[in-house]
């Protein structure tokens, strides 16, 4: 799995698609709740009415730190597993990278090493 093209490129690119959808989303939401706000005003709306979105923006805010967490796993085992960089300090600065500026780390990662490497000699599994 971790050699694989498609595996490699969707961890890397689905939390800033993620992401990007979700601002997308929440401005959706924000403008169809402002939108609505003189349809509920000086009525006793029900609450699920008024917040009726609000449902799919959690489930999508849950997705994505679900493939945001699964993005940093792969990319931390795919750094550790690359000989290339096991002679020197660059595992230790990927894997900060993956943690302190995640998603993007993954993209610089897939990016530097991944497809730029990618005549070299290939990851050994084991």
């Amino acid at each position: 799995m971790l050699h694989n093209k498609f595996w490699q490129g969707f961890f890397a690119l689905a939390p800033v698609a993620g992401l990007v959808l979700l601002f997308a989303g929440y401005a959706v939401f924000m403008f169809t709740l402002f939108g609505n706000i003189e349809r509920f005003e000086g009525q006793e709306a029900p609450p699920a009415s008024f917040f009726g979105g609000l449902g799919v923006f959690i489930a999508m805010i849950l997705l994505l730190v679900l493939v945001s967490l699964g993005s940093l796993v792969f990319y931390i085992v795919h750094a550790v597993k690359n000989p290339n960089l096991q002679h020197n300090n660059l595992l230790l600065v990927w894997i900060l990278l993956f943690i302190f500026a995640n998603g993007i780390g993954q993209v610089i990662y897939w990016v530097v090493e991944i497809l730029g490497n990618r005549k070299s000699a290939p990851l050994q599994d084991g």
